[in-house]
Parts: C-alpha cells; sequence; structure tokens
C-alpha cells in the first residue's frame, strides 16, 4: 500500500538543512529577481548567491560531490522544498535552477564514471548546466565522419543560452535515436536572445542556441541512445517544473494576502475569493508532494499521476492570478508591484507544451486503473 503523504523523519531535517542558508538570502534573491526582470538580463547576482552557499552541488550525484540522502523519497522531499522556496523568491531563477537540477540527475542516472568525475570537477569551478531539447525543424543531428562527431541544427527556449555554461542538449543520430550530448552554453556568437520578447520568465535568457558545426568529443555524450526518453523518469520528471511553479503560486497567495485592507478582510465577498486561493495553492501542494514521492520510487503509473498533476497545477495557478488580480485590484497590474512580476512570470511558465494531450493520457490510464494503489483506491 501506497503512504504517499507519509515523510521520514530524515527527509525532513535534510530539508531543513538545506533551506537555512537559502531562507537567509531569500529576500536578496526577490530584489535581484525584479531588478533582472525590469532589465531584462540572465540573472547572475542570483545565480552566484546560490553558488555561494552550494546549491548547484546538492543535488549531484554523490560521487560528484553531490548530498547523500537516506533514500530516493528524503531527496526528493529535499528538493521539493527547495525549489518550491526558490520559486517564491523569482520564478526565473526557479527555472535555471530546476533545468539545472534536470541536467544532474541525467548525470546520476546515465553518466560514466569518468563523467561524473568530470561533473564534479566543473561543480567545484561553480558550472551551471542545463537541458534543451525544444528545437526548430529539421532538428539537432549528430553525425560522424572522419574528424569525430559534429552536430548540427540549433535548439529554441534554450533557458540561460550564454549566462551557464554547459548544457545537455538532445541530438537524433543516425539510426534516428535521440542521443544526449553535452555541449557549451556560453558562446556568445552562437547565443540569439532577439526574439525573447515576453511578457514573463524575461530574466531566464530563453532564446535559440546555434549548434551547427561543434564537435562534441565521445566523452560529451551522455548515456546510451534512447536513454534521455525512458519511462517513469522522462515524464515523471516533470513533477520538478511544477515544484517551481508551485513556488509561483504560493508566493502569489502571500502576496495578495499581505495586499488585502482591513476592509477587505472584513469584506466576506473578499475572503471567500481568499479561500478560494488557499484551497487552489494547497490542493497544488498536495500533487506536487505526492508527485515528487511517486517518481521517487519510479512506482507503477508514476508517469500518469504526474502527467494529472500538471493539469491540476496549471488550473490552480490560472485560478491564482485570476483571484489575486480580482482581490488586490488594479493596484496588482502595476509596473514594480510583486503580485505583477509573479502574474506575469507564472501565466508564461504554465504554458508547457501540450497539458491537454498530458491530462487526456492521464484520465485514460485512469479508465484503465486505479492509479492510487491497493488498500488506497477510489474504485
Amino acid at each position: 500500500m501506497l503512504h504517499p503523504e507519509r515523510t521520514t523523519p530524515q527527509a525532513s531535517e535534510a530539508a531543513a538543512d538545506i533551506l537555512l542558508p537559502l531562507r537567509a538570502i531569500f529576500d536578496r534573491l526577490v530584489e535581484s529577481g525584479a531588478r533582472y526582470d525590469a532589465a531584462p538580463l540572465f540573472p547572475i547576482d542570483s545565480v552566484e548567491a546560490l553558488r555561494a552557499i552550494g546549491v548547484h552541488r546538492l543535488f549531484a550525484p554523490p560521487e560528484s560531490g553531490g548530498r547523500h540522502f537516506a533514500d530516493a523519497r528524503a531527496e526528493n522531499a529535499a528538493l521539493l522544498d527547495l525549489l518550491r522556496l526558490v520559486g517564491r523568491a523569482d520564478l526565473s531563477l526557479g527555472r535555471i535552477v530546476e533545468g539545472h537540477v534536470n541536467a544532474l540527475k541525467l548525470f546520476a542516472w546515465y553518466g560514466s564514471a569518468g563523467q561524473k568525475a568530470e561533473l564534479a570537477a566543473r561543480l567545484r569551478a561553480g558550472e551551471f548546466f542545463g537541458v534543451w531539447a525544444t528545437e526548430p525543424p529539421p532538428g539537432v543531428a549528430l553525425h560522424r565522419d572522419g574528424d569525430g562527431w559534429r552536430l548540427s541544427g540549433g535548439k529554441i527556449f534554450a533557458t540561460g543560452a550564454g549566462g551557464l555554461a554547459r548544457a545537455i542538449v538532445t541530438a537524433r543520430d543516425q539510426d534516428g535515436e535521440t542521443q544526449l550530448v553535452v555541449v557549451p552554453a556560453d558562446l556568445a556568437g552562437r547565443v540569439d536572445l532577439s526574439r525573447w520578447r515576453v511578457r514573463g520568465m524575461r530574466a531566464t535568457g530563453s532564446g535559440s542556441y546555434d549548434l551547427d558545426g561543434l564537435r562534441p568529443a565521445a566523452t560529451d555524450l551522455l548515456g546510451a541512445p534512447g536513454d534521455y526518453g525512458r519511462e517513469p523518469r522522462f515524464t515523471a520528471g516533470a513533477w520538478r517544473f511544477l515544484a517551481v511553479q508551485l513556488g509561483g503560486i504560493e508566493a502569489l497567495l502571500a502576496e495578495t494576502r499581505a495586499a488585502m485592507s482591513e476592509a477587505a478582510r472584513g469584506d466576506p465577498l473578499q475572503r471567500a475569493k481568499f479561500g478560494e486561493a488557499v484551497a487552489a495553492a494547497r490542493t497544488a501542494y498536495l500533487w506536487v508532494r505526492e508527485a515528487a514521492q511517486r517518481a521517487a520510487d519510479e512506482a507503477p503509473g508514476a508517469e500518469d499521476f504526474v502527467r494529472m498533476a500538471r493539469g491540476v497545477v496549471e488550473r490552480a495557478g490560472l485560478d491564482m492570478i485570476e483571484l489575486a488580480a480580482r482581490i488586490v485590484g488594479t493596484r496588482s497590474a502595476f509596473d514594480g508591484e510583486r503580485i505583477d512580476k509573479i502574474s506575469r512570470d507564472l501565466s508564461l511558465y504554465l504554458r508547457q507544451a501540450g497539458p491537454d494531450h498530458a491530462r487526456d493520457r492521464a484520465a485514460a490510464a485512469w479508465l484503465e486503473t486505479d492509479l492510487w494503489g491497493n488498500g488506497d483506491g477510489l474504485w
């Protein structure tokens, strides 16, 4: 029987220990997040602040200097709280951290001993990584010629392009399989941010990156062809970006509460709206927490549970944006107001690819079987 609501004392202690230094710089991250959103620029000061307290190394493989956790559930519980807290401070920074952690997980699962040793050296040097998969036609291809490996094509929506040190990119090999390749992410001549002109998530610098002609070494090929799409890791791993979005929802709830006047707090209609907002935020939290634990267990149906959680978090986020605007009123749309920034960032971040398709896949799975597990079923 699954008990996804239970976490071990070790998990709680690990999360608390990790969050203490992050809480100490929280206000600094909020301030710099607003500044880089206004610029807009890659949030280098925020990234440096995280580097200084070692956040970039925490969830690396232990062989690469990462923290030892009691088990996968303890690790995901700590990671959930870290991603929530970074997301509360600044969703753009949260997206960058989430991409970095995704890269670390790929090294943990598919990296060789030599690659993990190289990762350790790069993390000691303070490097941040990303994962870039989205691409315009015809996509990125990996070729082999007399001089070794060569990439063609480029990526779009490449978070941190030009600001990160390295990125793991997907490339199609000669057999049509997806191969992961580690590439430099900070080559100025290959970055184009000119089309990243958006209302929200501006500081992520999610522009395009030209990979054409890059020649990765054999040691830059991570894992075997097809590893990237292995389930349930591929789909269930979406819980991590949900955790960051959850942080944004919780931040918007907190800011809305702080903005409510005494008159608004005494108005039953406004209190009803605030109650709806609390319910939306807490519902999202409960789904994301369970999604993280099911992903840690690699439980049957974990990917479908996370697919459904995506829809739940999207709905909660959209409701929270609307309720904040209705409760706070015109002030919520003023430039420079934190409620405005969070709402803009969240509205864009919720636009992950294929949310309706993901929810349909999850609903189809629930029609076939009860994903809550033995002893805790709905039917």
